[in-house]
């Protein structure tokens, strides 16, 4: 190693130290790499770590065997490839920040005579639009309450209809498709419905009072349904009484550190006002680093497209990039964007607020968090599984082959990031090599949980580990099967017992064991996503099968074209000369006729 770090370049570029057993430590960014990683050394009287470095480096620094490096042309791409491949790799001693969710943001476009509210998470293009947000809950909430408070065209289509629709008969829409409203009227309530975005005092008396008179009429389904928008509204942001008198748009980033985990709160002002909020935890606590923290919180939250970013940007303390961060945005987003760190005023009470909130999301403890410390003790895992993947696959005699995904995060199902997956492959291992394959390659898009649970014994937990090695993606696993008795899955009623499968070696626990109860439940989750799905195709496949059938064409045919062509589509899009080939001339008319 010492040869290649006196051999390094001075150009900007991305490092990466690797231990003994090849797995990838640290990844780091440089200006001038040469510079950079000799810092972490000294060389006399031999090669040993620089013990100016804090204990994190220092740690890292000691199993550390050997350096692989990128050149990039500038800066600024080192800092934006660095964060791209901590995102994908999961380095050991890096901080992984696990927020890549779009927000929404609502829109209107007032370039027609009578506009409507939209919802969005994409740039919608265009001279006349307005953005609000964003929203990070409660969006669709409150847009449907405006939607129920102002009489606005409620449906795309209502104008090209040409006449007054059930909405105007319910007094939801004042029918400008008949001309019952002139578009100076409209313009005034999409006035006030605009005010009703930021300042939501007014739209929620309203709801309050349509709640009321819901209830009194006894429709009590319907009031419960205002109830739960105006709850998602409320929810929307931080409760203060705290508005700027200058009707400025900032973005205000927090990150605080805490004995099990860390957390960062986002707040959003716009025009002066604190329109909405969020928070999300983050592992690896014990190697923290406000500098990577922030660094990585700004590139990820604004790498993606958003309607609306505020030219300031405030956070709560200084971080060691700050200004090369800033100009790397400024540059993506096409304006310039300041990094500011308020010392006093107004915005410092802003980032007072959100540190409040930090300390206030890390004194909540709950019993999922301490289950999931304690399953971290059972299986020795390298972090404490707050996110989890857990993998199922199948099939019925190599028929309607799928696998699927379930998510578990913070203590709940996540199950917008669910994955179902349609499998080519014939056996059950090639299947599971199959579906971790197409989920390693979005580690770039997705990044990786804490924990993998597969459905499966050793063979499938040498296979992740495998697989997960020749990515250089660090990621604790376990499997999960039934105990085997003479060489078969023990399932007898009342004593199947499940055995963990880990890298230390098989575990079995008592069956009343809540540690096994919170692993097996992933499982369960897992093996009833893909079985759903399993089932709902081998329907469909049932009927292809009965079409096909019914043309004369036998089962063992059609077995046979499927593990040819691997899906009926592909049956029916193949030309007659590679069906003759597969079959006969016969049934190749026969399908082509279809």
């Amino acid at each position: 190693m010492q040869r290649v770090i006196q051999d390094l370049p001075s150009s900007a570029g991305v490092y990466q130290y690797f231990n003994e057993a090849g797995k990838l430590l640290y990844i780091g960014k440089a200006k001038n790499l040469k510079n950079r990683v000799k810092s972490y050394w000294r060389f006399s009287p031999s090669i040993r770590p620089n013990p100016t470095q804090s204990p994190r480096i220092l740690k890292m620094l000691g199993e550390a065997i050997r350096l692989d490096y990128i050149v990039v042309a500038s800066e600024e791409d080192a800092l934006v490839l660095e964060n791209s491949l901590i995102k994908q790799l999961k380095p050991k001693y890096n901080i992984l920040l696990r927020d890549d969710k779009t927000y929404p943001y609502i829109y209107i476009d007032e370039s027609s005579d009578f506009p409507r509210f939209e919802l969005t998470r994409k740039v919608i293009k265009g001279k006349h639009i307005t953005y609000y947000g964003p929203f990070p809950t409660g969006g669709r909430a409150l847009l449907d309450a405006l939607y129920e408070v102002y009489p606005l065209v409620q449906k795309k289509s209502c104008l090209s209809g040409g006449q007054a629709c059930l909405f105007y008969q319910i007094k939801k829409c004042l029918a400008p498709c008949e001309d019952k409203v002139t578009v100076e009227e409209y313009a005034k309530l999409i006035r006030q419905a605009k005010n009703s975005i930021l300042k939501r005092t007014s739209l929620l008396y309203t709801l309050s009072q349509k709640m009321t008179t819901l209830a009194t009429k006894e429709r009590f389904e319907e009031a419960g349904g205002v109830r739960d928008m105006m709850n998602a509204i409320e929810r929307l942001t931080i409760s203060s009484t705290l508005d700027l008198v200058k009707p400025l748009d900032l973005d205000i980033f927090a990150i605080q550190n805490g004995d099990t985990r860390g957390v960062i709160v986002k707040m959003f002002m716009r025009q002066g006002k604190l329109i909405s909020s969020s928070y999300s935890y983050f592992r690896h606590t014990h190697i923290f680093d406000k500098d990577e923290a922030y660094k990585q919180a700004l590139l990820e939250f604004y790498s993606k497209e958003n309607p609306h970013i505020a030219q300031e940007v405030l956070v709560a303390e200084d971080f060691e990039d700050r200004l090369q961060v800033a100009s790397t945005l400024s540059e993506s987003c096409a304006k310039k964007i300041a990094i500011r760190i308020p010392m006093r005023g107004a915005k410092a009470k802003l980032i007072a607020l959100a540190k409040q909130n930090c300390q206030e999301l890390l004194r909540k403890k709950d019993c999922d968090t301490l289950m999931a410390q304690r399953v971290a003790d059972l299986l020795d895992l390298s972090v404490i599984p707050y996110r989890v993947e857990s993998f199922d696959n199948s099939h019925m005699m190599g028929v309607a082959t799928v696998g699927g995904m379930v998510v578990w995060d913070e203590g709940k199902w996540d199950k917008s990031t669910y994955r179902r997956y349609t499998l080519h492959a014939h056996d059950e291992y090639g299947q599971m090599k199959e579906m971790l394959s197409r989920r390693i390659a979005k580690f770039d898009q997705a990044p990786a949980p804490d924990l993998w649970i597969l459905d499966g014994g050793q063979a499938n937990l040498n296979l992740a580990h495998s697989l997960l090695k020749e990515a250089d993606v660090n990621l604790d696993v376990i499997a999960i099967a039934k105990e085997k008795v003479d060489a078969k899955a023990h399932r007898a009623k009342g004593a199947a017992k499940d055995m963990l499968y880990t890298a230390q070696g098989l575990i079995a626990l008592s069956p009343n064991d809540k540690r096994l109860h919170w692993i097996q439940r992933q499982r369960d989750e897992s093996h009833r996503y893909a079985i759903t799905y399993h089932q709902n195709k081998k329907r469909k496949e049932d009927t292809q099968i009965s079409l096909l059938n019914k043309k004369g064409i036998g089962k063992a045919t059609v077995k046979k074209l499927l593990n040819y062509f691997g899906s009926f589509e592909a049956i029916y899009n193949a030309s007659a000369k590679e069906l003759e080939r597969i079959t006969n001339k016969r049934i190749a008319l026969l399908i082509e006729d279809n």
